[in-house]
């Protein structure tokens, strides 16, 4: 009797951690609920998967404030939770390498986002779709289908046209287009409301420019009278900071909101309010009117 009452107990502490392991960044944990347990790798697949899911989904992001999603190394509890899950939202396409052969060995559905129809990637590589806003609608019609929340979905796509109209009309009438950014993240963001991205550390934003890219850009800088270079929250501001030096140019934060710093967690910072410091960013460094 005494043996069978420890295996019960056991039972119950494996399957409380499991469920710990999924009240993450909101929705409910609760299984008796029939919450959807849903793995996200990074924060706009979070986020997405929470405004549409609400209380119908329970949401594990994989990447915690503060972190690069780049550099996701799964921990063994991060694999666990992906094996455990209803459905696994990633990006695909070799972005997080750890998370997708942890999928594949996981019995949940998994939605490989950069593979949804209609998304016109660039050939470059460049994973940040979400910074456009039209494009991030896609996504999120995607993840609501796989929720089973189109209305949702719907909601969450409106607000999007919205902000997309925001930017269209904000960045209309500037004195120049040229962004000058830490990593070229903002390709995206660029190709839909007609701007140049001029990047000083190509798109993995750990790497360094050799010094002839450096000095190219320092002189682009100068040639096109660029008076503002971005900095990220995420990565360090060496490089941005270094150009800005030498040409005289002041800086200014341009966030690819691939996670939260948990600074802007703790004041309730979200995809829309970042996206909207960006845009106000941007219409001070472009001397829009």
């Amino acid at each position: 009797m005494r043996l069978r009452i420890t295996f019960i107990l056991l039972g119950l502490v494996v399957a409380g951690a499991v469920t710990v392991g999924f009240v993450g960044t909101g929705g409910t944990a609760e299984r008796g609920g029939g919450a959807l347990r849903v793995v996200a790798a990074f924060y706009p697949l979070a986020y997405a998967a929470e405004q549409i899911g609400g209380r119908t989904v329970a949401v594990k992001n994989l990447t915690p404030p503060g972190a690069e999603p780049h550099d996701l190394e799964l921990s063994p509890d991060d694999a666990a939770t992906v094996r455990s899950a209803d459905l696994v939202l990633l990006l695909g396409q070799g972005f997080q390498p750890q998370l997708e052969q942890a999928a594949r060995r996981s019995a949940a559905r998994v939605l490989r986002l950069l593979d949804t129809p209609g998304l016109a990637r660039f050939s470059d590589g460049d994973p940040h779709v979400w910074l456009d806003p039209l494009r991030y609608a896609l996504l999120a019609n995607a993840i609501g289908e796989a929720l089973h929340e189109p209305a949702a979905a719907g909601r969450f796509v409106a607000r999007l046209r919205t902000l997309d109209r925001e930017y269209r009309i904000g960045l209309a009438r500037c004195s120049h287009r040229d962004i000058v950014t830490s990593h070229a993240a903002f390709a995206y963001l660029a190709q839909r409301y007609g701007l140049d991205q001029i990047s000083i550390e190509g798109l993995n934003p750990e790497g360094e420019p050799a010094p002839r890219e450096l000095a190219r850009v320092v002189d682009l800088v100068r040639r096109r009278g660029v008076s503002t270079v971005y900095f990220e929250t995420l990565v360090s501001p060496k490089l941005a900071r270094t150009v800005a030096r030498e040409t005289g140019a002041r800086t200014a934060v341009l966030d690819p909101i691939e996670g939260l710093t948990p600074g802007e967690t703790a004041q309730g910072s979200d995809y829309f309010s970042v996206m909207r410091s960006n845009l106000r960013h941007l219409r001070e460094g472009l001397g829009c009117s």
